[in-house]
């Protein structure tokens, strides 16, 4: 007999070996959640970015690594993480949840274990609901089986049709075990700009009261936010059972950005762009921005949504 032909049996024996073992991991991943399918979180390095790079935001800083850390050390969590972000236009919530991901998952959001749903990309008709239920519910269940520590990122929340997002609920809570899948070290982020005017009056009435930022607490927040996101009838959490149930752990409010707070973001962006840093530029782009309210012109309309794009107008 050949050396190749000894091999042979060898490596078919090696080959299903593996094959038993993936389906014993397969099988851990489903039943007990041991599966971490590269998970790597790095909440040091989360931190140091968040103090560089996220700009006055001391609440969502304190809001986002409490809940991680208390998620995170759990070794079998009683429920996945759900955390809701809640803001104006360019406060920062999707760049954060970029930046939570990245920290999770050495691809960020390439990872096929983090996952993106945009109700105007996938779930654009009113009148497809129920098959958009369906459609989600098998998604979420399938991502889960494959990795436990799937990510799951909903965004523009205020553009859901109403009663669509009620369809994950049975994933959010403290069961064990839901359609077979053990789900518990899953992480489901909404991202929404309802709240975000609630916030903003909050924040105004706090300044004139001479309160500082970062003495505003979430007990300022919490309630006016979930009245309005629970009680507007354009929102996707409109009476939603994640409300009433209770079943979002953290609420993370991202308050509306000062003119001070705009120029920051200008520097980063230059330095990101390999530009020089001009005192000029700085201040010309933050005066083209559009300030409220009226009286004061105290706290940006856009956030730092436009800076990027405004640049190239000055430099």
């Amino acid at each position: 007999m050949g050396r190749s032909a000894a091999v042979l049996p060898l490596t078919l024996a090696l080959l299903s070996a593996a094959a038993a073992a993936w389906d014993l991991r397969a099988l851990r991943c489903s039943f007990t959640a041991d599966c971490e399918c590269g998970f790597g979180p790095d909440l040091r390095g989360l931190e140091c970015e968040l103090a560089v790079t996220l700009v006055g935001q001391p609440l969502v800083r304190r809001q986002l690594m409490e809940g991680l850390r208390q998620f995170l050390e759990k070794r079998s969590p009683e429920k996945p993480l759900v955390m809701s972000f809640h803001g104006s236009t360019g406060t920062g919530k999707t760049f954060v949840s970029a930046m939570l991901v990245r920290h999770l998952f050495p691809e960020g959001l390439q990872s096929p274990h983090v996952h993106q749903f945009s109700p105007i990309v996938h779930f654009p008709h009113a009148e497809h609901v129920e098959r958009y239920k369906e459609n989600l519910k098998h998604w979420i269940q399938g991502n889960l089986t494959n990795c436990g520590r799937s990510v799951f990122l909903f965004e523009e929340m205020d553009k859901m049709h109403p009663g669509l997002i009620d369809v994950i609920m049975p994933f959010l809570g403290p069961s064990w075990v839901v359609y077979g899948t053990n789900y518990r070290k899953a992480i489901f982020i909404f991202i929404s700009n309802a709240g975000g005017e609630q916030i903003n009056e909050m924040t105004l009435d706090l300044w004139r009261a001479h309160q500082d930022r970062e003495e505003i607490s979430l007990q300022d927040m919490e309630a006016a936010i979930s009245k309005a996101v629970f009680e507007n009838p354009q929102s996707g959490f409109w009476r939603s059972g994640i409300i009433h149930e209770h079943l979002i752990d953290f609420v993370v409010p991202f308050l509306p950005l000062k003119r001070h707070h705009v120029k920051q973001c200008v520097i980063n962006e230059l330095v990101q762009q390999g530009l020089e840093v001009r005192h000029g530029v700085v201040q010309e782009v933050a005066d083209s921005i559009p300030y409220f309210p009226e009286e004061e012109k105290l706290f940006s309309s856009t956030g730092c949504k436009t800076v990027a794009s405004r640049i190239s107008f000055f430099f």
